[in-house]
């Protein structure tokens, strides 16, 4: 979480230096204020397809638990696959 919003900060202050350079006419303070912003975008597109990744992971082994609990008659294990398919299924919203 703290690196989502670390590239979102970034992303934020990247643009507002890009636009303070472009309107002060300081093109080195927009150059760089244009860099941050595209590489916290590209950081933060690349977390969230980790994420997704995981939310993908998360949903397998949610279903595959609750289909050996429903074998085994393992309630817990039932339970436990419930809440990894919805962790997973939030997961891969982000």
């Amino acid at each position: 979480m703290t690196e989502r919003l670390s590239n979102t900060a970034n992303s934020y202050i990247g643009s507002a230096k890009q636009t303070i350079g472009e309107t002060i006419g300081n093109n080195n303070l927009a150059a760089s204020g244009a860099q941050q912003k595209a590489q916290a975008d590209a950081a933060q597109k690349a977390a969230d397809a980790k994420t997704h990744a995981e939310g993908i992971g998360h949903k397998i082994q949610g279903s595959v638990q609750q289909n050996v609990g429903s074998m085994t008659g393992n309630t817990d294990m039932q339970a436990r696959g419930v809440a990894n398919e919805v962790r997973g299924d939030m997961e891969r919203k982000v």
